[in-house]
Order: structure tokens, then C-alpha cells, then sequence
């Protein structure tokens, strides 16, 4: 090979890694394009069967309350925090500067001036256009912003984790943990789920935030002590995915839970960009003759999700698996039962950045009547989606194919 065949080949080699590299990101641009055009024609309308929060007693002397509703949501758990007496961790990957975030703030700051010891998280990148303003705390209160890049390798995935999680827990006594962040938005237009839990497993949720707290804070801030479980109840656990120390359970418990169903597996996703792994684990539980339904938002508000993940969805729906679209409001669940005896609820998306990059909690559940009740709010939110089904997915057209192809390389970064 001549020198000139040698630069003409590196020419092109650069001309063909940055057309591979520009086409996904072009795709992805031209979906948003299109995908504000329809939410300017068809704005979600925020409107969804609703339900009073229903209260479960579960073994082992644990009581739980379900909420689907951001409103009974708050107004409970700001009631918590008026009548703490010792202690309130408050955890939340966004806290938005509006009136619901501001009467958060107020009750945190009255509660820590009249001596409870107060803590709270908040993740400074999911909160970047928040005002400054809204982010100064009194001085009474314990706060920590994670950080937006931790110190360390540039190329570890630790280096650029942010903390999704979102819990509450009050005198370690109370604990919430589930997908509501802090705001109006939430309360009234999304279709969320949390979990209100008394009962000796709220250990689990104060432990989880207490080895949060103490890897993650500042020279300034006080440690936490670690008081160890009271008794060990090994059929509620708070799973923590942790990247500073490459713990990623949740994504486990996820399939080793499938691989066991014998009856049901009911998956409800705000963003489904599941892996092959877990992609097989799915086909092969239906293939067996388990019941296999996917719930997931027909839109999402990250429009690039939905295509990237659509590659999945022909597999699964050949294999047999049935995938529900939910209508006219953002449904932003992470839940799971299966068999009607085992249920997780959470933080944790079905996607590469939860799985295996973010800080992440799920509560994991073995709890008949829990999982019973997890799937009546299943089976009630079958009735705001439609069916999609294999014949109308093989006739979405060849423009739809070729984008989801395009973007599909994105997938990994969501």
C-alpha cells in the first residue's frame, strides 16, 4: 500500500465513524422535532383513573399504604414531617422551585428548628434549572447536593452516577420510597407510585439512606450512626444500586424473579430499554406458559427513549409477550409483580443507567397481599392503554423502522 492509499483509507475510516456516530444523534433530533409538533397539536391531558391510597397489612407486624396519587401523596407525607420528633431523611433526585417544592422546603426548615435533626439529598444535575435562590437552605438543616461529576477515574462509570433515589423517612419509624419526585407537575399531571411503610422493615429504608449519607457527605456534614437491623425480615429488602461500589442487585432481582414465574410477571416501566438478558428472561416465561404483560407510556417526556427502545418491543411481542400502552398522561411507575406473591417498587428504571449507573433503591417484597393489591392498580391502569398488537406493530411503516434502527445505537446512554 502506497502512502496515499494510507491517508485515503484513514480519510474515509474518520468519514465513516463520524457519519455512524452523526446519524443517531441526527435521528434523535428530528424525533423531538416532530415529537413537540404533536404535543403542541395533542397535549396529555393529565387525566387518569384515580384511587384513594389503599392501606395493606403484611406479615411481619409491616403495614403499608400505595399511592398512585401525588396529592394524597404529599399531603401524607408533609404531615409526617409536621409531627417528626427526632429525625426526617429526606431524599429526591428533583425538587422543583414551585409551590409544592417550597411547602416541602418550609415543613424541613420548621422541623429542624424546632430540634428534630434533619437530612436531606437532592441530585444537582437533575436540579440544574432550578433557581440558586431555592437551593439555600438554613442553616439548621443537614444538606447535601450530589455532586455533578464525583472525583475520580474520568473513564469509571461512578464518575458521572447520579442519585435518582427518592425516600422518606421520619423517626425511622415512617418510610416512603418510590418514583414521585417533588413538585406540581407530579402531583396532578403524572401516574406515578409510592410506597408508605410502618413496621420494623422501615429499618431497611433508614439503612439505605444512612450508607447513602455517610459515603456521599462533605467534611462539614455529620455522620450518621448505623444502628444494624433490630430483626431480620428477609422477605422485605431495600436493594440498593450503589456505582461507587459496583453493587447492581436490582437488575438480579429483576430477572432472577422472572425466571421463577410460573403464572404472572406484570411489568409497569416509564422507560423500558431492557438488555437481552432480561429481554430473554421475559420470551422464555412466556414461552412457558407465563402470563407476560408490559405496561409502558405510549409517549414518554423523553421522546428518544421510546425509539430506542421500540427494538425490543417485535421481539417480545413474537415471543408472546402482551405490551400495553398507557393514554393521554406520563406514566413514570417502576414496578414488578410477579405470581401475585412477589413485588418490587422503586427508583429503578429498566434501562442501562439505572441498571448499571445510577443510584438507585427498590423495596423487594414477598407479600401476597401486597403483590394482590399491586395487581389491582395494574389491572386498573389496563383500562387508560390499548393493546398494541404484533399485526399492528409489522405494519408501522418502513420510515418508523429505519428511525427506530437510527437511534436504537443511543440506547446505552438513556
Amino acid at each position: 500500500m502506497s502512502l496515499s492509499d494510507g491517508v485515503d483509507l484513514r480519510r474515509m475510516t474518520r468519514r465513516v465513524v463520524a457519519t455512524s456516530i452523526a446519524i443517531p444523534f441526527a435521528a434523535a433530533a428530528g424525533v423531538i422535532a416532530v415529537d413537540q409538533v404533536r404535543v403542541r397539536r395533542e397535549p396529555p391531558t393529565g387525566k387518569f383513573p384515580r384511587a384513594v391510597p389503599a392501606v395493606v397489612n403484611a406479615d411481619g407486624g409491616n403495614r403499608f399504604a400505595l399511592y398512585t396519587d401525588g396529592d394524597h401523596l404529599y399531603e401524607q407525607m408533609l404531615a409526617d414531617i409536621r409531627a417528626a420528633e427526632d429525625s426526617v431523611f429526606f431524599e429526591s433526585y428533583i425538587w422543583k422551585a414551585d409551590a409544592v417544592g417550597e411547602e416541602f422546603k418550609r415543613e424541613l426548615t420548621a422541623a429542624a428548628r424546632r430540634g428534630v435533626d434533619v437530612y436531606a439529598i437532592y441530585d444537582s444535575f437533575a436540579n440544574l434549572v432550578v433557581p440558586r435562590s431555592f437551593k439555600t437552605f438554613h442553616s439548621a438543616l443537614n444538606v447535601l447536593a450530589f455532586p455533578l461529576i464525583t472525583p475520580g477515574n474520568p473513564f469509571a462509570i461512578q464518575t458521572y452516577a447520579k442519585d435518582h433515589r427518592k425516600l422518606l423517612v421520619v423517626d425511622e419509624q415512617i418510610g416512603y420510597v418510590g418514583v414521585y419526585n417533588i413538585g406540581k407537575l407530579y402531583s396532578d399531571s403524572w401516574r406515578d407510585t409510592h410506597l408508605r411503610l410502618e413496621g420494623p422493615a422501615v429499618w431497611e429504608l433508614a439503612n439505605a439512606f444512612t450508607d447513602f449519607w455517610n459515603a456521599q457527605r462533605r467534611r462539614h456534614h455529620p455522620s450518621l450512626p448505623d444502628h444494624g437491623a433490630r430483626s431480620w425480615e428477609p422477605r422485605i429488602r431495600a436493594l440498593q444500586n450503589m456505582p461507587d461500589r459496583m453493587l447492581f442487585p436490582v437488575r438480579g432481582a429483576y430477572i432472577d424473579a422472572i425466571e421463577r414465574a410460573t403464572s404472572s410477571v406484570r411489568v409497569t416501566q416509564g422507560y423500558f430499554l431492557p438488555d437481552e438478558t432480561l429481554v430473554d428472561a421475559l420470551i422464555q416465561a412466556a414461552e412457558r406458559g407465563v402470563e407476560v404483560q408490559v405496561l409502558i407510556p405510549e409517549y414518554s417526556n423523553h421522546v428518544v427513549a421510546d425509539w430506542a427502545g421500540r427494538a425490543v418491543l417485535g421481539p417480545l411481542l413474537e415471543g408472546g409477550v402482551r405490551i400495553h400502552l398507557y393514554q393521554h398522561a406520563m406514566i413514570h411507575a417502576k414496578t414488578m409483580t410477579v405470581d401475585g406473591r412477589w413485588t418490587t417498587l422503586g427508583t429503578t428504571n429498566i434501562d442501562r443507567l439505572s441498571f448499571t449507573g445510577n443510584f438507585e433503591v427498590n423495596l423487594e417484597i414477598y407479600d401476597q397481599a401486597v403483590a394482590l393489591h399491586m395487581e389491582e392498580i395494574f389491572t386498573r391502569d389496563l383500562t387508560n392503554s390499548r393493546e398494541l398488537t404484533r399485526e399492528r406493530w409489522d405494519n408501522r411503516g418502513t420510515l418508523r423502522q429505519l428511525v427506530e434502527r437510527a437511534v436504537r445505537p443511543l440506547a446505552p446512554l438513556l
